[in-house]
């Protein structure tokens, strides 16, 4: 196991050296730049720059040469300043990217981490329900409903729910996390102001991925009612309870794992389109507002934050599949 574990670390770190290598010729391709924004910005207000300022501003970042050479020289800069956990200062709020990270990326996790458990709660016992019931009335309820969801895309569900939920009706606010008109109350009553918030947003980020789940579900849930040792289990008189949530759940679980690594870059590193619908100071909108302006350092970080989550969320599956299936074996 700890040999499997080194190998796959080891080339981890060469894979997110050949991410970060294309992620930062992918953003210095950017039709936008900040810095070029901002010049223009304070010559239209009577600033009188010269394209020799502009140069200079350009050679502080490192964005001077746009040239191919330009763009190596530049990333290896920015890669000797990741390695030492500098990831530089963002253009566009000003600070350091490690804290507008951290800062933003609190509010993320909690929406997400309420919508997993959500989730799984709900679509786990639908796939079970729907995979011993196949063909049945309720399991081709439940697909249709769950393959219209996810039909929908995140910001059309999301405007639908505002427009009926908050425009017409009045139960809860358009976006972001607070009343504005509070003011002076205790931390309890701001608490469950902002909960009431974070409903919208919560049911949509739940409704739109609860299909994807609950189909994956039943169709792993299919295939173990078929195998071999469940008809021996039945034969030898367990009822169909035990059979189902003693034997067929468990190894339910083994394929999950691999849709479940993916969880862990979606709860640190937000839900961009639901949080900029809803308005909501996530890092997913907090990122997308960035790249808006092209705010290359935070792009850069923000991106490399959910590489670095992904390759550790992949390595996790894989290990607990050696946890849940003692069949598997993590030795070479």
């Amino acid at each position: 196991m700890t040999k499997y574990i080194i190998k796959r670390i080891l080339l981890s770190v060469v894979i997110l050296f050949f991410v970060s290598l294309i992620l930062y010729f992918l953003i210095r391709c950017m039709p936008v730049s900040y810095i070029e924004n901002k010049f223009n910005e304070a010559n239209a207000n009577g600033a009188n720059l010269t394209e020799e300022d502009l140069k200079r501003l350009l050679a502080i970042y490192g964005l001077e040469d746009s040239s191919f050479g330009g763009i190596i020289k530049g990333y290896f800069g920015w890669l000797g300043n990741f390695l030492k956990g500098d990831m530089g200062t963002s253009f566009k709020y000003g600070n350091p990217v490690n804290q507008v990270i951290s800062d933003s990326m609190g509010i993320s996790f909690g929406i997400s981490f309420v919508a997993l458990i959500l989730e799984l709660i709900i679509a786990i016992p639908l796939g079970i329900k729907c995979a011993t019931n196949q063909y049945g009335k309720f399991d081709y309820t439940v697909t249709v409903l769950c393959m219209a969801l996810m039909a929908f895309p995140s910001f059309f569900l999301g405007n639908i729910f505002i427009k009926i939920f908050a425009v017409d009706l009045g139960w809860f606010e358009i976006g972001g996390l607070n009343t504005g008109s509070l003011q002076g109350v205790s931390f309890i009553v701001k608490f469950f102001d902002m909960c009431w918030h974070l409903v919208l947003p919560i049911l949509v980020m739940v409704l739109l991925d609860i299909g994807p789940m609950m189909r994956y579900t039943r169709t792993n849930t299919l295939e173990v009612l078929n195998a071999d040792y469940i008809r021996t289990a039945r034969a030898k008189g367990l009822s169909e309870g035990k059979v189902v949530y003693k034997h067929v759940f468990r190894n339910t679980l083994i394929p999950l794992i691999t849709l479940l690594s993916s969880t862990l870059p979606m709860l640190f590193g937000g839900a961009m389109i639901t949080e900029t619908v809803f308005a909501i100071p996530g890092i997913g909108h907090t990122a997308y507002e960035a790249l808006k302006v092209g705010d290359i350092p935070l792009a850069m970080g923000y991106n490399m934050f959910i590489a670095i989550l992904t390759v550790i969320g992949v390595l996790l599956a894989d290990i607990m599949y050696a946890v849940v299936d003692p069949r598997v074996k993590l030795g070479k």
